[in-house]
């Protein structure tokens, strides 16, 4: 499997238990929370392996970035949190950051 496809399921992970745990309702809902440290587990299992092929300092500066642009939009969507004008450039910046790591970065 491509390493990078796979840091994308990882990502896809950690955001879905992120929402999870926040759909928990600090665990009133247990459901949700098991159902977010079943994720969080599969998703630390997976990317262990991705940080034998990409070094870890750009697997986490990637996983962090898109994980916190994507988690953004679904507080926003879901969630009904605002973000100002100001705020979604800063995370649009992060995902500059993350994608420019992505380009210049070679796999092992």
């Amino acid at each position: 499997m491509n390493v990078w496809l796979l840091l994308a399921i990882c990502i896809a992970a950690e955001v879905a238990a992120t929402s999870l745990l926040k759909a928990s309702e600090g665990f009133s809902k247990p459901l949700y929370g098991v159902a977010s440290i079943l994720l969080y587990s599969g998703c630390f299992w997976a990317l262990s392996f991705v940080m034998t092929r990409i070094p870890v300092g750009v697997t986490y500066a990637v996983w962090s970035g898109v994980g916190i642009a994507a988690i953004s939009l679904i507080g926003w969507l879901a969630f009904k949190q605002p973000l100002s004008p100001l705020q979604i450039l800063f995370v649009g910046l992060i995902v500059v950051g993350a994608i420019g790591l992505k380009l210049t970065t070679k796999v092992h």
